[in-house]
């Protein structure tokens, strides 16, 4: 296009009209000027006016928290754990007495402490306190037998405030084991894959080691009982049982029960099924044992610990309900997330998986509710992979994304206590190795530990496109879950309120707290992997510090960033963290 225009030769005066032909290079001009910023945008699609291009990634979310009355109000024991009976068999039981993992435990406390797993109905009990020793050739079993007696000796250096015995084992010895223990771990694991197990004997001196460590490290037993020693009429054997109960009183033990492991895969371990009216008859039979004895005449029972409530688990778990549903304290189940033999660092950070357990809880809370109303249910030997765990993969910071989901879920949902399998044994879930130092998940739970107490509060939020789901679940990817703070945390005075916050996204994420939390200070846990390997990593950072226990052996010290009042809440991508609001005075938080 081409527009001629003739200007005169001299100017124009300051009050006298610009050229008729300018209007027309006027529009030209605009015309030209739309184009290239609409070609520059990509988007032909008319914008609102009050809205700029790109506002989408920068719309804060705003949070706030009701503060009046809390949602739901879980045991103080919450976050519990799991001791597989697979530790006998690898020689690590007789390590329990370790001074760091008792130092590591001591950090949980206080919990539960599950001694139960697949192998629990093969375990047999002896009352046996020096049983006979075989002391063959060099190798490991050899020296570890020999340097037992000597270890039995340096326990008489005894923690001086519990009286508890605690052993400074030397490396060679911790080599050795480490070295029979790796042997031992491709035994279980054709075990596990073949659904076929070994007896297991627990000594009375076993058992004393068992007790002492979860005694010293303020965990409360429980003992999972051998269930699938049957009568000829399929009814329970209790003979062992009941010498273990009686061996355990006289030692004035406070230990609370269970009865057998995943009670719906015995066909396929044992091929003799028990049904879900059997074994509540197996356990009125287990509380009339308990009843004449005076220590445990009042000792908690929980159960029937099934497996995935697939439709016939379901079935089994209606039958047990109106039997001895009045009978347990609690109902328990178990739940593994992922196949641990094809799973990827990414399967990890997918909602659809994080999501599973809620319609689980569903499933449970409608049978349990259906005989006894309000009867606690707890979720036992949550791991995240199946078959033992995978390698820098169950082990690592991106498995954290699952715990720390679901332990906010679970508690939103009104489960009273979870127990995590397993704090130290063979595998990959666990949440100490085997050179007894700490993973990714260990000290996600030491936070989760000393900051979250027992109330949780609803979360509301606003800025997002669409409604969250149930479970504080904010747009899949990002999930805010808020509890009062831990009122044995004494860096805090009571009223103040902890979120943990989860960002999935491959971006950062920006919260603003209003209401109650408008301009309050805020301190921040932010917890991210450390070192080349990413997500991959076992190894963790809090706020840009590595976590190692200290030389002396103890925990370190968890240092808070505070982040000045009314700071927006900037949350890097593929990240968690815990921020404690501090003196939002919450009336939901300030009486226990």
């Amino acid at each position: 296009m081409r527009v001629l225009c003739a200007f005169p030769e001299a100017m124009p005066s300051s009050n006298s009209r610009p050229p008729a032909c300018l209007a027309p290079v006027a529009f030209f001009l605009a015309l030209l000027l739309h184009l290239s910023l609409s070609s520059q945008v990509g988007d032909r699609r008319p914008l609102p006016v009050d809205r700029a291009p790109g506002l989408k990634e920068k719309t804060l979310i705003l949070l706030d928290v009701s503060t009046k009355n809390p949602v739901r109000t879980v045991n103080e024991n919450f976050l519990s754990l799991q001791l597989d009976p697979s530790i006998i068999h690898d020689g690590w039981l007789d390590f329990l007495s370790s001074k760091r993992l008792v130092t590591l435990a001591r950090g949980l406390s206080p919990a539960f402490l599950r001694f139960g797993g697949k192998r629990t109905d093969f375990l047999q009990f002896q009352n046996l306190r020096n049983p006979a020793k075989s002391r063959g050739g060099p190798g490991p079993d050899y020296y570890l037998k020999n340097y037992e007696d000597d270890i039995v000796r340096s326990d008489v250096a005894l923690d001086k405030q519990k009286g508890c015995k605690i052993a400074q084992h030397p490396d060679v010895m911790l080599e050795l084991q480490r070295e029979k223990a790796a042997q031992m771990h491709l035994v279980l694991l054709k075990e596990q894959f073949s659904n076929t197990y070994s007896n297991l004997i627990l000594t009375a001196r076993s058992l004393d080691k068992l007790y002492n460590f979860a005694d010293c490290s303020g965990l409360h037993l429980i003992f999972a009982l051998n269930a699938l020693r049957r009568n000829p009429n399929n009814s329970w054997n209790s003979s062992s049982a009941l010498s273990l109960l009686k061996y355990s009183a006289s030692k004035k033990y406070n230990i609370s029960w269970e009865l057998g492991n995943e009670p719906n895969n015995y066909r396929t371990m044992h091929g003799r099924a028990v049904n879900g009216s059997q074994l509540g008859k197996d356990y009125i039979q287990l509380k009339s044992l308990l009843q004449p004895i005076r220590i445990y005449s009042r000792a908690s029972l929980y159960g029937p610990n099934i497996g995935r409530p697939r439709k016939n688990v379901i079935a089994l778990l209606d039958g047990f309900m109106k039997v001895a549903g009045s009978t347990v304290d609690a109902v328990t189940w178990q739940h593994c997330y992922i196949d641990g033999r094809v799973v990827k660092v990414m399967d990890f950070l997918k909602t659809r998986l994080l999501d599973t357990l809620s319609d689980q809880i569903r499933k449970i809370q409608k049978v349990v509710n259906t005989y006894t109303p309000g009867k606690k249910i707890w979720l036992e030997g949550v791991v995240t992979t199946s078959a033992g765990g995978t390698n820098n993969l169950s082990d690592s910071y991106a498995a954290g994304f699952l715990w720390l989901n679901t332990l906010g879920m679970l508690a939103n949902q009104g489960i009273d206590v979870v127990i995590r399998h397993s704090f130290f044994d063979h595998g990959y879930n666990h949440l100490v190795d085997q050179n007894f130092n700490p993973l990714p998940d260990y000290w996600l739970s030491l936070l989760y530990k000393r900051l979250i107490g027992p109330k949780v509060l609803a979360v509301h939020v606003a800025g997002l496109q669409r409604k969250p789901r149930p479970g504080r679940v904010i747009r899949d990817k990002l999930r805010i879950y808020a509890h009062c703070t831990n009122h044995r945390n004494h860096n805090y005075v009571r009223g103040s309120i902890t979120l943990f916050i989860i960002n999935l996204h491959r971006s950062r994420k920006k919260i603003k707290l209003a209401g109650t939390l408008r301009d309050k200070l805020v301190h921040q846990y932010l917890l991210q992997p450390y070192g080349q390997e990413g997500l991959k990593s076992k190894s963790v950072q809090l706020n840009g510090q590595p976590l190692v226990m200290v030389d002396d052996g103890t925990l370190p010290e968890l240092k808070p960033r505070p982040l000045r009042a009314g700071r927006t809440l900037v949350i890097p991508p593929v990240t968690m963290g815990f921020y404690v609001v501090k003196n939002v005075n919450a009336l939901a938080c300030r009486y226990r």
